[in-house]
């Protein structure tokens, strides 16, 4: 995936020299946007993150309601204003039953009604919470991990239909590692001591919430240190975050008797998938180890404890559209604790982020016919194309790659099926249904909705026209299967900047290299480049030539571990290796694509800044942003993403075109003696 992260309507702006970079305001003219971030304190050698966006994050300290803050989230705020008109006006209208108006109206009026959920409390659960209190056995107990799994209630693994790996043709049924409340395996084990603080938080986190339940508090911390236990032996079965980007590995085609027979002797595959009327020759399993272990620990662990799991992530799950008491513990942890949020956001915007979850392209479809203008489409298919025919030059005299390697990658890159701006055709959300009865009851329909929409693709030609994000999402990614990069209209927003105001220097860095070029690159990177031009899991490569890019690669993970954002944890250069190559090939592509251009050729500066430092402070522009130390640490364990600002570090130190313009020398932080350089795309 590309970016998701902030830019502003006021601005800093400094003027002074720094190394060969003078930034100098015109008398009476309007200060540069991109001028006005500057931190020109700083040496772009020792520091280009800070250089180029240290003025505005200095002048934009992280709002206490946040984790976070930078260009996403300034998007975001425009996004919001936009989207609340829409659901404000719907909410008054009281539409017809069953119009879009009237769906958005009744999820926005629920979501706001912050006394009704407190009157309800946790009875929108009441029929949930009656189906754990009846459980008798381990089998009673898969039976409710199946039921849960309609209304999103993350237990024991993950379940969907989706596309087979190996047969981009074929919807298949697909499995996988789950079941943990903790955001990835390594939470449970780290000694860090943020991470430790972390895990005794989590801890009295689950207490508390069995305390809401009606439990003493004695008992609720008993129960919450058996489901920590239960949860630590998952997560010991669990594959490592790097493990899970290795596709063949993650590949493992079973029929459901066979893996009942040889993984799970406790779960009838075949009759659980029945009843929601799937009967697949075979699945797709991820981690069949895992699944071993888990029918292990079923057997091993008493009913009661298993109980107590369930309706933890049940009440977790669902904690945030109950009362002010339920939903400020799960802040307290999931926001407070995790990610370093000071209070709570407006409810306003938690209730539009929920609205988008549930019938997102709803709200898309009139978002884009009043903030996305065709002009603006049209600029960016074509900046598509020549991201294309820039990446075809590159692969065609690449030094490294053998010549049928070469026309198998040249045939690949010419299949990639761009999606700009929205979709050409929407989905139906005719039989969701949403009223006025609760808030909980809304999200939960929305969920069944979404679980039986994608269940329904089972046994249907693959839809290749559908999105799996909306319009108003400020992010794009590649999706191997489909050989496709689908680009929201919301990426290639600058909050407080019409469109037709950012001159291509900036665009090509900010949208060319950081999504168009990073997303076409995610074809090539290290999981991409094994799915060929059919979208197929395949050997497409000879082995030499494979061999000299897992050894490109390998100097790119050695560059990525080294980076320490905080003491003692480390970027992990082996889980984030496909998003550094991404970034490190946005990079290059955007850069040759926009030395085509006529601001390029013409050569003259704006805003002190020559064509070439623009087009890097624009990329540069995509990651301007901070986090709070908590989020940091969450991120480093759980994200494939590297922190943002060493993605403007890392893949810049290996680019000469980058030294050329900002005078980098040998010595300072950001040069990277030339053997050390990456060189793959």
């Amino acid at each position: 995936m590309g970016r998701a992260t902030s830019f502003a309507r006021t601005v800093l702006f400094a003027a002074c020299l720094v190394s060969s970079v003078a930034v100098v305001a015109s008398p009476g003219k309007p200060k540069d946007f991109l001028a006005a971030h500057l931190d020109t304190s700083v040496d772009p050698g020792v520091d280009f993150f800070q250089y180029a966006n240290g003025g505005w994050l200095k002048a934009h300290p992280i709002p206490k309601s946040e984790s976070s803050w930078g260009i996403g989230n300034e998007v975001d705020d425009e996004l919001y204003a936009r989207l609340r008109t829409i659901s404000e006006a719907a909410a008054k209208a009281h539409g017809k039953a069953g119009t879009d108006q009237q769906k958005i109206g009744d999820f926005w009026a629920t979501g706001m009604d912050a006394a009704k959920a407190d009157r309800l409390g946790v009875h929108p659960l009441d029929a949930e919470l009656a189906r754990i209190d009846a459980i008798r056995s381990e089998q009673d107990v898969l039976d409710t991990v199946f039921a849960f799994k309609p209304i999103g209630v993350d237990a024991l693994f993950h379940v969907s239909v989706g596309q087979d790996s190996k047969d981009s043709s074929t919807m298949a049924v697909q499995l996988h590692q789950g079941g943990l409340g903790l955001p990835e395996r390594d939470f449970y084990f780290n000694a860090e001591p943020g991470v430790a603080k972390l895990r005794a938080a989590y801890v009295t986190h689950i207490a508390r919430s069995f305390e809401l339940l009606g439990r003493d508090p004695a008992a609720a911390r008993t129960s919450a240190l058996q489901v920590m236990a239960f949860e630590t032996a998952l997560a010991q079965a669990s594959r490592k975050l790097a493990d899970l980007r290795d596709p063949e590995k993650n590949y493992n085609k079973i029929v459901p008797a066979d893996l009942t027979a040889k993984y799970t002797p406790g779960i009838d595959w075949a009759a659980h998938l029945a009843a929601w009327k799937l009967q697949p020759a075979y699945v797709v399993v991820g981690q069949p180890e895992f699944f071993a272990a888990q029918d292990r620990l079923l057997r091993e662990t008493p009913v009661p404890v298993l109980q107590d799991y369930l309706r933890y992530h049940l009440v977790d799950s669902y904690a945030p559209y109950l009362s002010t008491a339920f939903d400020n513990e799960y802040f307290d942890f999931h926001h407070r604790a995790m990610a370093g949020q000071q209070e709570q956001r407006p409810r306003w915007k938690r209730t539009l982020d929920e609205e988008n979850d549930a019938m997102g392209m709803v709200l898309g479809r009139i978002f884009v016919s009043n903030y996305f203008p065709k002009a603006s489409k049209r600029r960016y298919e074509a900046m598509v194309e020549s991201i294309r025919d820039t990446f075809r030059a590159r692969i065609e005299r690449l030094d490294w790659m053998g010549g049928d390697t070469k026309a198998k990658a040249l045939v690949k890159l010419a299949a990639i099926t761009p999606k700009v701006g929205y979709p050409d055709k929407w989905k139906d959300y005719s039989t969701l249904v949403v009223g006025r009865d609760s808030y909980a009851a809304n999200v939960m329909s929305a969920q069944r909705w979404q679980f039986e929409d994608n269940l329904a693709k089972f046994g249907k030609p693959v839809d290749r026209t559908e999105w799996d994000m909306t319009p108003q999402t400020y992010n794009a990614y590649y999706n191997p299967s489909n050989n496709e990069i689908v680009l929201p209209a919301a990426i290639f927003m600058v909050p407080g900047v019409p469109d037709a105001k950012v001159d291509d220097a900036v665009a090509y860095g900010y949208v060319a290299a950081s999504t168009i070029g990073h997303e076409i690159t995610h074809g090539f990177d290290d999981e991409g480049r094994q799915f060929d031009a059919k979208g197929n899991l395949s050997g497409w490569w000879t082995a030499q030539d494979a061999d000299r890019f897992n050894a490109a690669a390998k100097k790119m993970v050695n560059e990525f571990n080294a980076y320490e954002p905080l003491p003692g944890l480390h970027i992990n250069g082996q889980a984030s290796l496909g998003e550094n190559i991404a970034d490190y090939g946005g990079l290059l592509l955007g850069l040759e694509a926009f030395q085509k251009t006529q601001q390029y050729k013409q050569g003259r500066p704006i805003g002190g800044l020559t064509p070439t430092q623009r087009y890097f402070l624009g990329y540069a522009l995509g990651w301007m942003s901070q986090q709070r130390e908590e989020r940091l640490r969450q991120r480093l364990l759980s994200d494939v993403h590297a922190p943002a600002k060493w993605r403007v570090l890392g893949p810049l130190s290996n680019i000469p075109d980058f030294y050329q313009a900002f005078n980098v020398k040998p010595g300072q932080p950001m040069w990277r003696a030339p053997e050390d350089r990456v060189q793959i795309w």
